[in-house]
């Protein structure tokens, strides 16, 4: 397999870039870096889930798969009050991006850290998991992130996915309605479907 953001290491050299963004009405500044997924803007998709989501009414804590530099995770912690996030990525540099600009936009409700999938993450009662899944890692990678997700939440906790029509949408759907007792598309846009998939 070639290398490329879904790796743990990252053999391209880093040149890192700041740039300002807006996300849920509120500013952030990110660092970004060579290796990581979207390095130059936050992206379509993770745009369109992070304005979509809907903080879920069971309690507990929300976990964002494939963090990347953090902008999913930290838009959802900076409004979600006393709601820990938990922030997991394979690559390394992204979870160092994710942890820097976690410090520098003063989010302090996140873990962060490593981990393949949901591997190395030990909690099981998330009221919600967040992913914009590494389509390029292949469907068996993305396949496993659903299935790890529906052991990780809470009874009646969500999974939010956002996915491309041409990468995979209606397999993906196929797949979280085998997992889960309810999945609904919450948003369309620009060929992107947000998925809901209720435990």
């Amino acid at each position: 397999m070639t290398e490329h953001y879904y790796s743990r290491t990252q053999n391209v050299e880093s040149d890192p870039k700041y740039w300002e963004y807006t996300l849920r009405n509120k500013p952030f500044r990110f660092k970004t870096d060579n290796g990581v997924f979207s390095k130059r803007e936050v992206d379509f998709g993770s745009r369109l889930l992070i304005e979509s989501f809907t903080m879920p009414e069971v309690e507990g804590p929300i976990l964002d798969v494939g963090c990347g530099y953090g902008p999913i995770g930290l838009a959802i912690a900076k409004e979600g009050g006393d709601r820990i996030v938990h922030m997991v990525d394979v690559n390394e540099r992204a979870v160092k991006l994710a942890a820097e600009n976690a410090e520098g936009n003063k989010v302090q409700n996140v873990k962060i850290y490593e981990s393949d999938r949901l591997l190395q993450v030990n909690v099981h009662n998330f009221a919600a998991i967040l992913t914009n899944p590494p389509i390029r890692a292949g469907k068996k990678i993305v396949h496993d992130i659903f299935e790890q997700s529906y052991e990780h939440l809470a009874s009646d906790g969500e999974l939010w996915v956002v996915i491309q029509k041409k990468q995979g949408a209606p397999s993906a759907l196929e797949k979280l309605e085998e997992l889960f007792s309810s999945v609904e598309t919450v948003d369309k846009a620009k060929g992107y479907f947000i998925y809901k998939a209720r435990k």
